[in-house]
This record gives structure tokens, sequence and C-alpha cells, in this order.
């Protein structure tokens, strides 16, 4: 069975595939949570956990008094460079903003502190991770965009020597990994081969034991990614 956080993921990889397929056409609106969870066989829960999901990735929209709809440029199987970004879940308590500029300074941390301490397997690993980020992305399943770029940056974290940072990082992984999804529907194809770019940069000062430039590689790509979501922390 699978667990709690692996539930909703599911539901929204079979979600997403229901719309690259055509199974849920462009425009057209979901069914109610009630119908579509026993269709799906799932908890309400978890269904409202994966179209959040789905919704900050930009392939749904939900729109106030009618209900949550197929984006059309999800459904087209294109970017939409021109869209716009979902409203932030977590406003009652941290602005997006802060999130980013958090990040900024615990990740960047994280990277010097992990610096020397990566095995072979885990750089492997973040190689594999990156690869897949990009060859994702030009089919478009962002869903597996989001788990590789999560898994590069998960990697780096256990690796960390300072077990508080670590233990930091999971009370904020949830805001965090939303400020890794949330700017995607705004994310041109340029951006996405920038970010692939300074992920590559980053595994390289992990491989030469850099700590001073892969901190500096890990403020510079998640001010990036901030700057792309309309931020400058």
């Amino acid at each position: 069975m699978l667990n709690k956080t692996l539930v909703p993921q599911s539901v929204a990889r079979e979600i997403q595939a229901m719309i690259r397929n055509g199974t849920l056409k462009a425009g057209e609106k979901i069914p109610s949570q009630r119908g579509f969870s026993q269709t799906l066989g799932v908890s309400r829960a978890s269904l409202r956990e994966a179209l959040l999901t789905l919704e900050t990735l930009g392939l749904l929209k939900t729109e106030a008094g009618r209900g949550t709809f197929v984006a059309t440029a999800a459904a087209n199987g294109t970017t939409s460079a021109s869209g716009h970004m979902a409203p932030w879940r977590y406003s009652d308590s941290y602005s997006v903003f802060d999130v980013f500029q958090t990040r900024i300074l615990l990740e960047g941390e994280i990277a010097r502190l992990s610096a020397g301490r990566l095995t072979q397997l885990q750089l492997d690993r973040m190689e594999t991770a990156t690869q897949t980020m990009e060859e994702c992305w030009a089919r478009q399943d962002l869903l597996s965009n989001v788990e590789a770029d999560l898994a590069f940056h998960g990697t780096i974290v256990s690796a960390c020597s300072n077990a508080m940072l670590k233990a930091l990082y999971q009370t904020v992984r949830d805001q965090v990994t939303e400020t890794q999804r949330q700017p995607i529907p705004i994310t041109d194809p340029e951006r996405m081969r920038h970010s692939i770019a300074e992920h590559r940069r980053i595994i390289a000062a992990l491989r030469n034991n850099d700590a001073a430039a892969a901190r500096q590689e890990m403020e510079a790509h998640i001010r990036n990614t901030a700057r792309c979501a309309g931020l400058s922390p």
C-alpha cells in the first residue's frame, strides 16, 4: 500500500496522464471530488492534494464559484510561458518571498556543508535527476520534472553534516516544494535550460569538494528561480 505522501503523488500522475491522453480535455470541468475520488479509488483528501499540485503546475485552473477545469495549454501539451501562477497555498503562514529568502540561506549553507561528503553514488544520482528533469520537460511531463528536481535537492540535504539544518529543512519542506512547482506555468524553455545548467554547475562544485563554490552556485540557482517567479530576494 502506498504511504500518505505517495498516494496524492500517484493520483496526480494518473490525472496528468488523463489530461495528456485526452481523457480529460481542454476546458473540461473536473468531476466532483466525491465522484472522482470514488472513480480513482482514493480518499477525497488525497484527491484534493493531487488537484492542488496539478493546479500549481498549471495543468488545472480553479474558477471561483464554477469549479476546477483543465488548462488549455496543458491539454495541448505545450508550455504555458504566458500563463499565470496559482495562488500561493501557504499565505496564511509565510509569503512566497519569505520561503525563497529562507531557501537561499538554508540551502546555500547545506550545499556548503555537503561538499566533500557526497558519495559517488549520490553524485551520480544527482546527474541522473538532472538528466531526467531535462527529458521530462521536453515531453512536458511536469510532475516528473519537478520530482526529479526535488530528488536533486534532497540528495544534497541528505549529505549535510549539520543534523539541525537537515531537520530545519524537513520542517519547511512542503513550502520549499511549492516554490519548486510555483514558477512552472510561467517558465519558458530558455529558463529551464538555464536551471538545468545551474544544477550541473552545483554538481561540478560538489564533485570538486569546493564548499564555497557549492554555496555560491546553489544561492544563484535559487535566486534565479525566484526571479522566474517575479521575485528578487
